[in-house]
């Protein structure tokens, strides 16, 4: 919604349908300057990925976002966007929101990502397409890549070289019809679920299981987890399956490490939750950038589950968890993160006696649905 509404400040007119979106598209120099600042509220995509298409149009633009959005790192696609040609300025010294940019037109550049993060290297791709000639970007390790699945759809030139990506800016996209997966980081809660609550019993349907996020499952998998995939498909350049998940066998404890972490980056809390469960001592290092999300979600998991029962250390990357704890009931803080909030409701489900959640409402921000369907699945 984010999204929609920041492109509808931009001039394009888009037909909100419900299950369908049609975006009445204006070419990528069809744009119009904002009148206003535009809300990107809590979404770190919506403004990463925007400033990469704003850099590169004539105009002047402002992006901001709620308090948790203001806090959020933004210099690593300032840096990029900046080095291409686009005048870019942010508070606290180029650092957070809101981003001020005077779009120009854009140098094509060779850039290594310091971090493996897709919404970063989705915006430089983006505004390589009104860079004139070649630009390339390299990656320490492989992000989520639906920006360079589906921009090919578009009509985009783009080649892909292992770790190494690059994108030739002057091509005109044509529209075109895409099908959007279910999401799998709003899968993973009730996946969970299934394998810890006794008796259950779920199929996920129609769920996108794009290797380059399903990190999740092949930790799962790793501790024995009892998780079935049916229905493999492709559709829209996106791999999806239904994904059968009862509760089975118990779980056991493993290591991740910093080539793990990008392909789970979202399904980190309630893998910790897991974690509580499986028999050893769960240790998941390497995951520093958890911490400038929108909580520190490393500290958060830590305060919470221990205020549960469980035993768990925290490193500066990362924690280590032990597991078979038996969760008591608590008085617990969302700090107003959707994905905390989330996963502490698994946590509280499996908890003994009464478990109370303040701050709730953020889970709103990514799946406002997602009570209605915990009440369906536990009546």
């Amino acid at each position: 919604m984010s999204t929609l509404n920041a492109f509808r400040s931009l001039g394009v007119d888009i037909d909100d349908r419900g299950d369908d979106i049609l975006v009445n598209g204006k070419g990528i120099y069809g744009l119009n300057e904002p009148g206003d600042v535009i809300d990107c509220g809590n979404s770190g995509t919506t403004i990463r990925l925007l400033s990469g298409v704003l850099a590169g149009n004539p105009f002047f633009s402002v992006l901001t976002g709620d308090g948790s959005l203001r806090s959020r790192p933004m210099g690593r696609v300032i840096v990029p966007l900046s080095r291409m040609g686009a005048g870019i300025i942010a508070r606290a010294g180029n650092k957070y929101p809101p981003i001020a940019i005077q779009g120009k037109k854009l140098l094509p550049i060779q850039y290594p990502l310091p971090v493996a993060s897709a919404q970063l290297k989705s915006a430089i791709l983006l505004a390589g397409l009104y860079a004139d000639g070649e630009t390339s970007i390299s990656e320490p390790s492989r992000s989520r890549d639906h920006t360079e699945s589906m921009l090919p759809s578009f009509g985009a030139d783009i080649k892909i070289d292992g770790l190494n990506i690059s994108i030739k800016g002057g091509t005109e996209l044509k529209g075109t019809d895409i099908y959007v997966p279910g999401d799998f980081s709003s899968a993973a809660f009730f996946i969970v679920g299934a394998l810890l609550i006794r008796d259950a019993d779920i199929t996920a349907k129609g769920v996108g299981i794009n290797p380059t996020r399903t990190g999740l499952l092949t930790a799962l998998n790793k501790m024995g987890a009892r998780i079935e995939v049916h229905n493999t498909r492709e559709v829209s350049g996106e791999t999806i399956a239904d994904l059968h998940c009862s509760n089975g066998p118990d779980l056991k404890a493993i290591t991740l490490t910093k080539e793990d972490i990008p392909s789970l980056i979202d399904e980190f809390p309630i893998l910790c939750v897991a974690a509580t469960r499986a028999e050893g001592i769960t240790t998941i290092r390497g995951a520093e950038e958890l911490r400038v999300k929108e909580s520190d979600r490393i500290k958060s998991m830590v305060t919470e589950l221990r205020k549960m029962g469980a035993e768990v250390e925290e490193y500066p990357d990362g924690l280590s968890i032990k597991g078979k704890s038996i969760l008591k009931g608590s008085v617990l803080e969302s700090y107003d993160d959707h994905r905390i909030a989330m996963a502490l409701s698994i946590a509280g489900l499996i908890a003994e006696g009464k478990t109370t959640i303040n701050g709730m409402s953020s889970v709103n921000i990514s799946f406002p649905g997602f009570f209605d369907i915990i009440r369906r699945l536990t009546l």
